[in-house]
């Protein structure tokens, strides 16, 4: 049986993370590996990745108001975030934005970038349609498994 190898330092960094922000748990993945601390008592886990549970949407105030609200948690085509971290919508401050609700997007095309631990990861369409909705702002923070955009 192989030996799982563990990051001790990044799970020092998540645990400083976790205290400084006063979150109450934090879930990254990477790869094959999925780690989640918590204050909650459970220590440190490591599992294969799963289907995120997706958290609720922030209010729809990206959306037209004349279209019926776009159901973001069960939408097929909802891109949820991978990570806990700070969303931009551009590259850098004076670039334009990665994506408009109505444009269109390939699969793979960077739509958004997702700062954690001072890394930019960027966040890629799963796959090709029409943005129909950005449910998040620059610089926001968000949560581990939140709607970010709806593309169909």
């Amino acid at each position: 049986m192989a030996k799982m190898q563990v990051d001790k330092d990044l799970i020092r960094d998540l645990a400083d993370l976790l205290n400084e922000t006063d979150l109450t748990e934090i879930e990254v993945e990477d790869g094959e590996r999925k780690i989640k601390l918590s204050r909650n008592g459970a220590a440190v886990q490591y599992a294969p990745p799963v289907a995120a549970a997706p958290v609720a949407a922030p209010a729809a105030a990206a959306e037209p108001a004349a279209e019926a609200p776009l159901d973001a948690e069960n939408h097929p085509g909802t891109v949820f975030s991978p990570m806990v971290g700070t969303v931009y919508t551009s590259s850098d401050p004076t670039a334009d934005v990665f994506i408009k609700v109505g444009d269109t997007v390939s699969a793979g095309q960077t739509i958004l970038i997702v700062e954690a631990m001072k890394v930019m990861n960027q966040i890629h369409a799963a796959k090709g349609g029409t943005v129909k909705a950005i449910l998040v702002e620059n610089e926001q923070p968000i949560e581990y498994g939140e709607a970010l955009v709806i593309i169909e």
